[in-house]
């Protein structure tokens, strides 16, 4: 846990790390793909894209609702460098703070590590951990595992059409 600039509270942090059987470049094009986030939702999760500014790139922005509630989330691209990484920063949603990295780390020619890393903090601080911690980290881990295992098994089979294609 660190902390955020300014802030007394410590922050949650997750980090999910996988290899995966393509290059840093195209996996950032897979990610950067109209219909990404829809493609990277589990089923049965509550998402719809209600609005976009943008693509990836610095200022561009994505509005969707979430969950069974409907709650408004609206996060910022920052710190976009193609082919490696962008940020998206929560500029109003469900969380005090939210800022979201996803990383493309060569490792050689035609394979990567996929790392994506969250730093968030509750709302109504260590009340907002100590009611909704648990399911919080559960439902996270479980996003991140069904989206590393789909981008996994869409980069899987050298000789299978390409994952754009699908």
């Amino acid at each position: 846990m660190g902390k955020w600039p300014g802030n007394p509270m410590p922050l949650e942090t997750f980090i999910k790390r996988s290899r995966i059987g393509a290059s840093a470049e195209t996996l950032y094009r897979w990610h950067i793909e109209p219909g990404a986030l829809e493609r990277l939702t589990p089923p049965g999760e509550r998402l719809r894209v209600v609005s976009r500014t943008g693509g990836i790139e610095d200022g561009a922005r994505v509005a969707f609702r979430v969950g069974p509630l409907r709650l408004l989330w609206v996060a910022e691209h920052s710190d976009v460098i193609p082919g490696r990484q962008f940020r998206d920063v929560q500029i109003r949603g469900p969380f005090r703070r939210w800022a979201h990295t996803h990383r493309f780390l060569a490792d050689g020619p035609s394979a990567c590590y996929l790392v994506d890393e969250i730093v968030y903090e509750f709302p109504f601080g260590r009340l907002g951990r100590f009611v909704a911690g648990r399911f919080v980290r559960r439902k996270i881990e479980s996003l991140f595992d069904y989206r590393h295992r789909l981008t996994a098994e869409a980069f899987q089979a050298p000789d299978s059409p390409s994952p754009a294609s699908r």
